[in-house]
């Protein structure tokens, strides 16, 4: 009787982790701009990335062997 009672938790956890998931993942895909695909890239990243700069360079030339 308690491996029953088990097995049954157990199902019923996992398939409310997998509603869980599903709610996130609907609310997440309807927040997406209708304009812009899911897979797009973007040419050029906004921001301040990384960049080549002297002290940059400087640092590589005193880190070779």
């Amino acid at each position: 009787m308690a491996d029953t009672n088990k097995i049954a938790r157990r199902t019923f956890l996992s398939g409310l982790g997998l509603a869980a998931a599903a709610g996130v993942a609907a609310r997440i895909s309807s927040r997406a701009p209708a304009g812009k695909a899911l897979g797009a890239v973007a040419t050029e990243p906004a921001g301040g990335g990384y960049r080549l700069t002297e002290h940059v360079k400087k640092y590589y030339r005193t880190t070779t062997i």
